[in-house]
């Protein structure tokens, strides 16, 4: 996990969808055991930069599962959405 927020959180290689792709693919497993900030992270990343509906729903629950959590920056996220 911590690879993929280092990957993400990386300036210059945050910005390339190859990296978001590797990084997202590390986020899946610690998320689906409930890990909060991974949660988190995924959420914002597959509501932001997927095109599919699909993967934006997943996105958003994942983002709602971290809000109720206590992750602010879940919670501001979706307030965003919310928009």
């Amino acid at each position: 996990m911590r690879v993929a927020l280092w990957l993400l959180d990386s300036p210059r290689l945050g910005q390339t969808s190859s990296v978001k792709r590797i990084a997202g693919n590390l986020l899946k497993q610690p998320a689906r055991k409930g890990c909060v900030q991974a949660q988190s992270r995924l959420g914002q990343l597959l509501c932001r930069d997927c095109g599919n509906t699909r993967d934006r729903r997943i996105g958003y629950e994942l983002l709602r599962q971290a809000a109720r959590a206590g992750d602010r920056g879940a919670q501001q996220e979706l307030e965003r959405l919310s928009r």
